[in-house]
């Protein structure tokens, strides 16, 4: 397994973009919000490039894998919860265009990442 710094990874960069992006956008929330949607967005998105450190840095890569699957599904999550901010209008398309592209972006390369990966063992 590759020993570089998750910290070098692009796609741990651009969730850390993401994440960003997404304590900006959760400002925007009404503050009834505050403890429900904004909450869970946050954490989705921190999630993202939490896992993709924590996985690299464990030393097997089925972890590694296992690591990289519980980001693909907190960017799942994620971009649902920025669906839902459009759907009940708390956000336009307009206002989460950046995240949501990232977000699909970062499930890209997450999936190419696993099939590498996967393909290596």
């Amino acid at each position: 397994m590759d020993k570089r710094s998750y910290k070098d990874m692009i796609v741990w960069q651009k969730s850390m973009d993401l994440a960003i992006e997404i304590y900006k956008l959760v400002k925007l929330l009404p503050k009834e919000e505050i403890y429900a949607l904004s909450d869970q967005m946050r954490r989705a998105a921190i999630s993202i490039p939490s896992n993709i450190a924590e996985g690299q840095s464990r030393n097997k890569t089925k972890e590694f894998i296992q690591f990289l699957s519980i980001a693909r599904g907190s960017n799942a999550e994620l971009f649902t919860q920025l669906l839902i901010c459009e759907k009940v209008g708390y956000l336009s398309e307009n206002q989460t265009l950046y995240a949501k592209s990232a977000s699909s972006e970062i499930s890209k390369m997450l999936v190419a990442l696993i099939n590498k990966l996967s393909a290596e063992q």
